[in-house]
């Protein structure tokens, strides 16, 4: 784990709130140099830190179905996770996958074009796997908040 300080928690909160704007944009909002924020942003990716940078879309600007869905399987030891887990991951529909406890096994939060979409991932993913024992959706009907941003203090 990189040792964070202030200067750093600084650009990553700036970074989160808006990730395109310019290096000397972003040096000149965390009161640093344009060569200091560009050699601690590189650093923070080349650590592992900034995963990556993206566009985040608003789902009802587009349509489609976000959904919550738990899974819990017949057979839970590490290697039965690991091979639900990758064949979920590989899934464009899965936007995330958590193993959880206690509860479901797998929890995913799937994003779908349409009902038909979402019924051919099932027949892939959960019908088509011995191993999956119960599948429960929640399909949502309001987001009233979505913030990807980690609160670093």
């Amino acid at each position: 784990m990189l040792d964070l300080d202030a200067i750093d928690h600084r650009l990553l909160h700036l970074l989160q709130a808006d990730a395109a704007r310019s290096n000397q944009a972003l040096a000149e909002a965390a009161h640093v140099s344009p060569a200091t924020a560009l050699r601690r942003v590189r650093r923070l990716v080349e650590a592992g830190v900034i995963e990556r940078q993206v566009a985040i879309i608003a789902p009802d600007q587009v349509g489609g179905l976000t959904a919550l869905v738990e899974i819990t399987l017949d057979r839970q030891g590490a290697e039965a996770l690991a091979e639900f887990e990758q064949r979920a991951v590989a899934e464009a529909a899965v936007q995330q996958c958590y193993r959880v406890s206690p509860g479901p096994d797998i929890m995913l939060v799937v994003w779908v074009a349409d009902m038909a979409n979402y019924h051919a991932l099932v027949q892939r993913l959960f019908t088509a796997d011995a191993n999956v024992r119960n599948v429960k959706t929640f399909f949502s009907v309001h987001r009233a908040k979505f913030a990807p941003a980690v609160a670093l203090g």
